[in-house]
């Protein structure tokens, strides 16, 4: 329980929070228009009409929340706040996109409800304006309004009409239509297959936000919601005078009752979260202009290329990540990379892998098509925006660390290998972190080329300085079987590892994380272990459920995992 109130507990009490919040607005919106001052709405409508509102008031709220999830510089800012005060609130900035995703199925949820009440309540508009029984209420009602300076109930003020015209001649109809439709293609696109394979489209249709918001905020300005007005309550009650409907204005305190549409309140709600999603836009552009100029360019094995740049006032941490947009390519594409580079170096650099168009594109411009390298002057230009917090800034807060890389995924464990190095190099005495566990999985060999070089300087430096228990490292060719590397057992007898060039050999399969988790446990007991991955969903599931499980001997794992 320790350690899943440690991970856990938290996010739980967060989300519970946002779900009752959520539960309390359509309870107390619903109840609202079961209110005297909409007892004649309600007479055409029936209870879709607290139906329609109650999840319209949920929408509000969660369309306030759905922006700040991305607004990556207000959450640095807040990270860098939080996190010398409490170091478990700090992480679960860290969850922003997890959140970003939840709210969206809610505006998704709560959309639904909305559109299916408000076709029942059309539906029954048109009836009431279509029935020609002028003993029928409905129909009455249907009727206040036809004079000169006369206010009106039923926002269909024809029988010479259907639904459907009503629908893309209002603004409520047109506004609300365009903003079904801009919520299908954001949602749509933002499946796991559509970002991973298709990211320009998923980038594009997510910025359809644009519209989503204006259609919003336009959307309750033709006030289609009426009741009855506060003034005309006072010399007409409904529940008195709703039977007398055939005399109405000919019997004493039954007058004919007046109504008006409610104002629009969504701009309340929204207003700040767009101004702060607007500033931080603008934060980006002017990032964006400052030039960054490419020092370096390096083709790995593998088709990784590295780019190491420089740009005026740049200041980094480990672990974090920088937005990339390369003018040449395109214009509004901005794509994220881990800083591999320590804040140590004079230099920032990213590793990408060659695996889309983009990539691929960029991997063309900087010469890596060419045999016989590139010019300087001929590399394309890059903006940059960032550097962002992650979930590994936190790694010298750990006494103990485990770092786990998936292929790729090992890129900000690069920079935190890096600046492990540089502070013992400079004999730097305030390092917190005493142990690191390093894990690093690959399908295939050619993936450890490019970060091997990194391994062995460490692995040097270690030894000189009598810190080789400082960092243990367990790599792992995940598509290779004991049975399948038996050729190169004849080389373990050797120094170093024939793959990797490390006197740590290479391992073949998966890990047992139960025996590993246990094993740091009993060494240190008592101890919080801080386990940090960039690596794919299923390994995150794996290790999160290690996490939650291990109390051996004390020992407290704390999870954090990389979004992008």
């Amino acid at each position: 329980m320790g350690n899943f109130a440690a991970n856990e507990g938290l996010s739980i009490f967060v989300i519970l929070v946002w779900l009752g919040i959520n539960a309390f607005l359509f309870v107390h919106f619903y109840i609202v228009f079961l209110d005297d001052r909409f007892f004649y709405t309600r007479a055409i409508l029936g209870h879709a009409l607290s139906w329609a509102r109650a999840p319209a008031a949920c929408l509000n709220f969660n369309c306030m929340l759905i922006l700040l999830p991305v607004c990556r510089n207000l959450l640095s800012l807040l990270r860098g706040s939080i996190q010398s005060c409490s170091r478990t609130a700090a992480r679960q900035l860290d969850r922003n996109i997890t959140f970003h995703k939840l709210v969206g199925y809610m505006i998704a949820f709560h959309t639904a409800v909305h559109i299916i009440a408000h076709l029942f309540n059309f539906e029954r508009f048109m009836d009431a304006q279509l029935d020609d029984n002028m003993t029928s209420l409905p129909h009455v009602l249907s009727l206040i309004g036809n004079k000169e300076n006369v206010s009106f109930l039923n926002p269909i003020r024809s029988n010479q009409t259907n639904p459907t015209i009503v629908m893309f001649t209002t603004v409520a109809g047109l506004t609300g239509v365009v903003i079904t439709l801009a919520l299908i293609l954001i949602i749509t696109s933002s499946m796991e297959v559509i970002r991973r394979s298709y990211f320009e489209v998923f980038w594009f249709t997510h910025h359809l936000f644009i519209v989503f918001f204006i259609g919003l905020v336009l959307h309750g300005i033709g006030r289609i919601v009426r009741g009855q007005t506060a003034d005309s309550m006072k010399h007409h009650h409904p529940q008195s005078c709703y039977k007398l409907f055939e005399d109405w204005g000919r019997v004493r305190n039954c007058s004919e009752p007046e109504f008006a549409g409610n104002p629009p309140m969504t701009w309340k709600w929204v207003v700040g979260p767009m101004f702060l999603y607007l500033c931080e836009r603008i934060v980006r552009f002017y990032r964006s202009q400052q030039k960054v100029v490419i020092t370096k360019v390096v083709m790995h094995p593998s088709k990784t290329l590295e780019l190491q740049m420089k740009k005026k006032g740049f200041k980094m941490e480990v672990g974090q990540y920088i937005s990339v947009q390369c003018p040449s390519i395109s214009q509004l594409e901005w794509h994220p990379f881990t800083l591999t580079s320590a804040p140590e170096e004079d230099h920032f650099s990213i590793h990408i892998r060659i695996v889309g168009d983009w990539t691929q594109s960029l991997y063309s411009a900087c010469g890596g098509d060419k045999t016989d390298g590139q010019e300087a002057w001929e590399l394309p230009r890059v903006a940059v925006d960032g550097p962002f917090g992650t979930a590994s800034e936190d790694v010298f807060r750990y006494e103990v660390v485990m770092l786990v890389g998936a292929g790729i995924g090992v890129t900000p464990f690069a920079s935190i290998l890096k600046s492990v190095w540089y502070k013992h190099v400079q004999q730097n005495t305030n390092v917190f972190t005493k142990k690191i566990y390093f894990y690093w999985l690959c399908p295939e060999t050619q993936a450890f080329e490019w970060f091997a070089d990194l391994l062995q300087s460490l692995e040097r430096q270690m030894a000189q300085k009598h810190m080789e228990d400082f960092l243990s490292y367990n790599i792992y060719l995940t598509r290779w079987k004991d049975t399948e590397a038996a050729h190169f057992r004849v080389h373990h007898e050797a120094e170093n590892d024939p793959i990797t060039g490390l006197k740590q050999k290479t391992l073949y399969g998966k890990p047992n994380w139960d025996n590993e988790f246990n094993s740091i446990a009993t060494s240190h007991p008592g101890c919080k272990v801080g386990v940090f991955l960039c690596g794919p969903t299923p390994l995150a599931k794996a290790l999160g459920k290690q996490c939650l499980k291990q109390s051996q001997a004390g020992a407290e794992f704390i999870f954090n995992k990389e979004n992008f």
